[in-house]
């Protein structure tokens, strides 16, 4: 060994030794090791990284021999990482802050998903649809855990984010990054859809007054148990860690007046609902005091929430004004009483207890109504502005630019006013040396800037002056001042007034990107960001990171050669794309417009892209007013629609999205004749939506015929079987053996199904709806293969009977689809009987009886004017009073079925019987009995109550069976008279009772 190397050795020897980090797989080797790490006070890796970890190792795709990339093996080592994962969660105790900290979006998303799967909630039923009362405690509150995580990260995504930035050491990251922010953006899409869905959950928990249990790591080992040893301790009430019902409530009322609180902006009544929602948090909070084991709220944002909405509501109270320093300055603004505002800002700067942020955005309001024409306002604003000005100076930070430009030119009473609120911000003796220090420095600078040799005096005279500055230095500054003014006489210059001053010469650039941001002015857009390049090249277009232009325009945009113009293009893009996802048109076309105007010097390819992007707006725009008016659209729009579906330009990029609202518009407006025959087959074979749009308009167009043509039927159900597919591929195992893996993300279809979704949400057409409608109808019952609860729909002869590859359908995508499907187009039209049939049935396959009732009993109810003519026969058939009356059987309405049994073309005698036998109904019995016009029925309730006793019922019986309209040598039509007014008011009856 050389003496080198024995050096070394020594050196490292002598180290104290750290460690090794454990590795993920070492606790797939020891069940014990887990407990063991999470208990250390310091563990490494934590254990949010050690739940990153293990989620994904889990979700590693695998290679077969062939180098195909498979989806992750579903086996016994990937099931225990999750469950590993979920107990290091169960052991932060669910703490949702920790979580969101630590992890990403799409690697919580997982991790909640596990959760909700290993809790057994229904797989396929929406949470809005659950009763979470019913549920197992640790089940339900899977189900709030989720939802509450879905709305909290709605409302964080809102908040402006810094973009991530990656050094030249970090480009290879690029595809991941960009992986991980298409995949987020993904999930984030849907909670935003669902944001209603959660709220309505949420709403519900509040309800359920009883404690709540979530998963610990006893509870998750239990249910990972092999063979189970459960005995039902899951299942059970008391199963779980305890959370206290005013715990959870305290975090769901916090977390629904967030969501609420963000809702404002677009909705201003949301902010009432957050008001109430804060205020039952600060209730609950003060009632849990110490007591609070899991609860985990950042009182300081509850209490600026709060604030927030007391002024945003108009709700402040004057008499708890006092509570807050907050509270009484909204008073003061309110009642206008400036002096008491001033006085607080004064006091203020002795205790620096208002945020600097705070203080300055009160001063921006009230410049703002100044330069909005309210001059009575200028001393109010600068008196803020010098107590502003002297609480930068006391925390020695840069004076401002307003202070600035008030000083170019001062009067007499702000150099007094400024001098008093140095001297009161100092105190008696209290003041620290440093802020001694900052006021000196304050008022030096302000003898500098003075031209005037009196209010120079007027400073340098003053007892603080003398005070905070040494002699010599005094003497020195007033002797500097006397030559400058000897020399120059700045004061003949006139200077612009205090609001008059140009951006250009006064504002920092902090100050221009946020008005940049704030901006929808495409003039003053432009104004700005040519003042920011004078200050500093950068890309500006990167101020915002919510500022988002489609991918497949970035390419060519960002290739434009001069910064400015690509600046603007960018920026004018993403607003104008913004404006339109808020609905706000006007300024959408505005800020469009002056686009189109900039790149039509330079770019036709640009020109081009936002005369579509235009033609996207005015579309939307025509649509979002439709339900009221159902106004055509001007031929105009209808022929630059055309004009876009025909369009043949090369290397252009184009959007699909375009093309997708263009089809919607087409269909929705009975274009089918021009789907069908005019538009390019170049154009169907690149974008699926014209596909899809051509094969829908065909079929429309020849189901009102005499003949209902098959062929063009079969080519959309062909399509849609395909979107609904699931790809199968096949593992060999280490033993030899052979098995399937289903893969739900199939690329077998021309588009994914939860974009043929939103697609269908786009239409409006009643034809176009009732065709997909029963098209999902007949894949149903294909899949479903249950012959005697099949869901009913028009036009259902035009499909196939069978499905070549049975196997290859998504069961449940097939069944999410056609209630998502009439669920929607009910929402379009709440009094189509054909829909409100469908729907019944979809209710009635899934045992959901009193729901699938409600629809029934509405379908009738449209189509006779609330029962007071009678339902068409066409509705009310023979199989849907079957299945009503086999719904009131199952729901123990056992007199509803003996009067329904009536409405048959042949009364069903032997149900009847069968129903009027059992002695425990639960409905209202011998109060129906004056809906029973079938004598036969009526005598053998007469038996029947006579049999077991029960006088009074006979007696109704025997009164009913008495009435002389049911007499039956009365003539036919007297008794069908007498049949039709006790079926009106049945059905009546009936729909008070389920609607």
């Amino acid at each position: 060994m050389s003496a080198e190397t024995a050096d070394r050795v020594a050196v490292s020897g002598s180290r104290p030794s750290t460690p090794p980090q454990t590795s993920w797989f070492e606790f797939l080797l020891d069940e014990s090791l887990l407990e063991k790490h999470l208990q250390k006070s310091s563990p490494d890796p934590s254990p949010v990284q050690l739940v990153i970890q293990f989620l994904e190792q889990a979700s590693k795709p695998s290679v077969n021999e062939q180098n195909q990339v498979q989806p992750p093996a579903d086996n016994r080592r990937n099931r225990t990482l999750k469950l590993l994962a979920l107990k290091v969660s169960a052991h932060l105790k669910w703490d949702l802050d920790t979580l969101e900290k630590g992890l990403s979006i799409p690697v919580l998303n997982m991790l909640l998903n596990e959760l909700l799967c290993v809790s057994k909630v229904p797989p396929g039923v929406k949470h809005v649809d659950l009763d979470l009362s019913t549920l197992p405690p640790t089940t339900a509150m899977a189900v709030l855990i989720y939802n509450r995580w879905a709305i909290r990260t709605s409302v964080l995504s809102s908040f402006p984010e810094k973009p991530t930035k990656l050094g030249p050491h970090q480009m290879n990251m690029l595809n991941l990054v960009q992986q991980e922010k298409e995949s987020t953006e993904n999930i984030l899409k849907v909670l935003k859809e669902q944001s209603e869905d959660s709220i309505m959950v949420l709403e519900g928990a509040l309800r359920i007054k009883k404690d709540f249990y979530i998963h610990t790591l006893r509870t998750l080992d239990l249910l990972a148990a092999d063979p189970p040893t459960t005995n039902g301790e899951t299942e059970c009430s008391t199963a779980g860690l305890q959370i206290s019902a005013d715990e959870l409530h305290c975090q769901v009322h916090y977390d629904l007046g967030a969501i609420f609180f963000q809702q404002g902006c677009s909705d201003p009544s949301s902010y009432e609902k957050a008001r109430e929602h804060f205020l039952k948090t600060k209730e609950l909070l003060l009632k849990l005091d110490s007591k609070a084991l899991h609860c985990r709220l950042d009182e300081k944002r509850l209490a600026g929430y709060w604030n927030a909405c007391r002024v945003l509501t108009g709700a402040s109270d004057p008499s708890d004004a006092h509570l807050t320093p907050y509270g009484q300055i909204n008073t003061f603004i309110k009642t206008q009483n400036f002096q008491a505002l001033i006085e607080t800002f004064i006091k203020d700067n002795m205790t620096l207890s208002l945020p600097n942020y705070f203080r300055q955005s009160i001063l921006r309001e009230f410049v703002h109504k100044a330069q909005q024409g309210d001059r009575s306002l200028d001393e109010v604003c600068h008196k803020l502005c010098v107590c502003n000005a002297v609480r930068d100076a006391l925390e020695g930070q840069v004076v401002s630019v307003l202070v600035r430009q008030l000083l170019l030119k001062p009067n007499k009473r702000v150099i007094e006013f400024l001098l008093e609120v140095c001297t009161r911000a100092l105190g008696e003796e209290d003041a620290s040396e440093a802020a001694k220090k900052n006021i000196a420095t304050l008022l030096k600078a302000l003898c500098e800037s003075i031209e005037e040799p009196p209010l120079v005096y007027m400073v340098s005279s003053h007892e603080l002056f003398t005070e905070l500055l040494p002699e010599e230095e005094r003497k020195a500054l007033v002797e500097q001042m006397r030559k400058r003014s000897a020399s120059v006489n700045l004061c003949a210059k006139p200077l612009p007034s205090f609001y008059d001053i140009p951006a250009s010469a006064s504002v920092n650039i902090g100050q221009l990107e946020h008005q940049l941001i704030l901006s929808l002015d495409s003039r003053r857009i432009r104004q700005i960001l040519i003042e920011l390049h004078g200050m500093a090249e950068r890309p500006y277009w990167r101020v915002n990171s919510k500022w988002e232009v489609p991918a497949d325009y970035i390419s060519v945009i960002l290739g434009i050669k001069d910064n400015l113009t690509r600046d603007l293009v960018y920026i004018l893009m993403a607003k104008g794309l913004h404006c339109i996802t808020i609905k706000d048109f006007v300024h959408a076309r505005q800020l469009f417009s002056a686009c189109l105007e900039l790149v039509t010097e330079f770019s036709p390819k640009l020109r081009q892209v936002m005369l579509n992007e235009i033609l996207l707006l005015d579309v939307r725009a025509h649509e979002s007013g439709v339900g009221c008016t159902r106004e055509r659209p001007p031929p105009d729009l209808v022929s630059r629609v055309r004009g876009y579906l025909e369009m043949r330009i090369h290397d252009l990029p184009l959007r699909q999205i375009v093309g997708e609202e263009c089809v919607a518009f087409m269909l929705n407006w009975r274009e089918n004749e021009y789907l069908t025959l005019q538009v390019p087959q170049s154009l169907v074979l690149n974008n699926p939506y014209i596909k899809l749009g051509q094969l829908l308009a065909a079929t429309c167009k020849e189901l009102p015929g005499p003949k209902e043509s098959r062929r063009t039927a079969k080519d959309l159900w062909e399509v849609v079987v395909q979107i609904c597919s699931i790809s199968n591929q096949y593992k060999r195992a280490n033993d030899g053996r052979v098995s399937l893996i289903k893969q739900r993300d199939s690329t077998l279809g021309i588009m994914h199904r939860n974009k043929f979704v939103t697609f269908i949400k786009k239409l409006r057409e009643p034809l176009v709806l009732t065709t997909l409608i029963s098209l999902f109808v007949r894949l149903h019952s294909i899949v479903r293969d249950d012959i005697v609860n099949e869901v009913t729909a028009e036009h259902l002869s035009i499909w196939p009977t069978t499905l070549p590859n049975l196997q290859s359908v998504d069961v449940e995508a097939v069944a999410v689809t056609v209630k998502e499907l009439v669920t929607y187009a009910l929402t379009l039209n709440p009094n189509n009987h054909s829909w409100l049939i469908t729907q019944a049935d979809i209710y009635f396959v899934t045992n959901q009886y009193s729901a699938a009732l409600h629809y029934y009993l509405q379908a009738g109810a449209v189509c006779s004017d609330f029962f007071s003519k009678a339902v068409p026969p066409d509705v009310y058939t023979d199989q849907v009073l079957k299945r009503m009356i086999k719904c009131c059987s199952l729901l123990n309405c056992h007199t509803q079925v003996a009067v329904l049994c009536q409405f048959l073309r042949e009364v069903d005698y032997m149900t009847a019987f069968k129903a009027l036998q059992e002695q425990s109904s639960h409905d209202a019995m011998d109060s129906f009995y004056d809906y029973v016009w079938d004598v036969t029925i009526l005598e053998y309730l007469t038996h029947i109550h006579h049999k077991r006793g029960e006088n009074e019922k006979r007696q109704i019986a025997i009164k009913a069976i008495g009435q002389t309209e049911l007499n039956a040598s009365n003539p036919e039509e007297v008794l069908q008279l007498a049949a039709q007014k006790r079926k009106k008011k049945f059905l009546q009856a009936m729909a008070k009772l389920y609607f």
